[in-house]
């Protein structure tokens, strides 16, 4: 399994090693101030928030046709895909939990979230990331199909990604670092996001 986020694998050890030996279909945990959701599989593979989205968003858009659902710039293209193949209009947005937000009222979008976990619920909830609100819709999916988790998600393709790599750069320079590189693969021809950072 390849980890976004080392921090949050080893954090998870204990989780993982519990569904192994209790064969549970699903492993929950939270951060400290609960707005996050973690989930693990029946194998013990951390389910990434981008693959939690693609069961949240083929939930939502069962009931609502045709919704917009966000996702922030790290989540994969596979999410993207997968709201578009199920009949929703995904959006691409900015990390952070106030951009999401405002993004999600002015699109008047059911559901957003981030690699990380945070997950905004704006069908039957608030549009707040709440991580036992989420972690709840999730048993709700789960209650009302027999199959796994892994099952549920295997016709997402599978993708890989490095760790979160973290460039020490002065803040006087950053912004242009990062315009630099942008106008580097922009000259290259490459197709690239750039509404946070290049993508």
């Amino acid at each position: 399994n390849h980890h976004p986020d080392p921090t949050v694998a080893k954090n998870l050890e204990a989780l993982i090693k519990r569904v192994k030996e209790t064969g549970a279909r699903v492993g929950l945990a939270f951060d400290g101030d609960a707005d996050r959701l973690g989930a693990v599989d029946e194998q013990g593979n951390i389910i990434w928030g981008d693959k939690l989205m693609v069961l949240f968003s083929r939930d939502v858009l069962k009931n609502h046709p045709g919704a917009s659902i966000l996702g922030e710039v790290k989540c994969s293209q596979t999410l993207y895909d997968d709201i578009a193949k199920h009949g929703g209009k995904p959006v691409v947005w900015k990390t952070g939990h106030s951009l999401i937000k405002t993004k999600m009222k002015e699109e008047h979008a059911l559901l957003a979230g981030e690699m990380s976990g945070h997950i905004f619920f704006a069908d039957r909830y608030f549009g707040f990331d709440d991580g036992l609100y989420a972690a709840l819709r999730l048993l709700e999916i789960l209650s009302a199909d027999p199959r796994p988790i892994s099952e549920m998600l295997a016709d997402v393709p599978v993708t890989f990604s490095t760790p979160e790599l973290r460039v020490d750069c002065p803040d006087a320079i950053k912004f242009d670092v990062v315009r630099a590189v942008t106008a580097h693969f922009k000259e290259l021809g490459l197709p690239v996001l750039d509404i946070d950072g290049a993508r």
